[in-house]
């Protein structure tokens, strides 16, 4: 079992998507989506700031994992697709990557990853698309802008800068077992960034 621990940056609803029963990390981390088997946990924590750095936003189990073109095609996961004139919920889907049947090209629909004219944003789909997966959870916390601070003794084993790093397992057991105490299961608080809908340009 592996534990892979990151910083969520940009929190608005798109990476990971906590929306609906099943929480989704369809884009970004390329090395954690390529190396996540069935069973691995992803926790994603604040930036450093002044007090509030490594404060948990999510904790998700990997329950499923899907190639692009399975996401894109599962009707379990239509919701998860961008509709750009609906809520900002349906803004903010992830299911955008699949291929053209005919000529095998990486299709990318228009989303927060796509540039402003719903053009594709070739930084983002190269990124996205090299993590070959989507990890999908129905098994998770996700705090949002209720982030929660952490037993203090398990805080810096979370600590991390850019990237991402693999967690040793007794402390993410442990972490996991505080979670299963004091909280319920899935959607707990909304995105911290979640007021307005952006599109993201793949570099800032």
């Amino acid at each position: 079992m592996k534990y892979f621990s990151y910083v969520v940056a940009r929190d608005f609803g798109f990476a990971p998507n906590p929306f609906g029963q099943h929480c989704t990390l369809a884009t970004c981390k390329p090395i954690i989506r390529r190396n996540s088997e069935l069973g691995d946990w992803v926790f994603g924590i604040t930036p450093k700031a002044k007090d509030k750095g490594n404060r948990l936003v999510f904790a998700m189990k990997v329950t499923q994992k899907m190639t692009f073109d399975e996401y894109w095609a599962s009707p379990e996961f239509q919701y998860k697709k961008p509709v750009m004139n609906g809520s900002l919920k349906q803004l903010y889907g992830d299911n955008i990557y699949h291929k053209n049947k005919d000529t095998d090209v990486w299709i990318q629909e228009d989303s927060h990853h796509s540039k402003d004219n719903g053009e594709t944003n070739y930084e983002n789909l190269k990124r996205d698309v090299s993590g070959q997966y989507v990890l999908i959870s129905d098994y998770f916390y996700y705090f949002g802008k209720l982030n929660v601070e952490m037993p203090f003794l398990l805080k810096t084993k979370f600590s991390i800068g850019i990237g991402q790093k693999q967690v040793k397992e007794e402390y993410a057991l442990k972490l996991i077992e505080w979670l299963y105490s004091n909280y319920e299961k899935g959607l707990i608080g909304v995105p911290l960034l979640f007021t307005n809908f952006q599109r993201y340009d793949g570099v800032s």
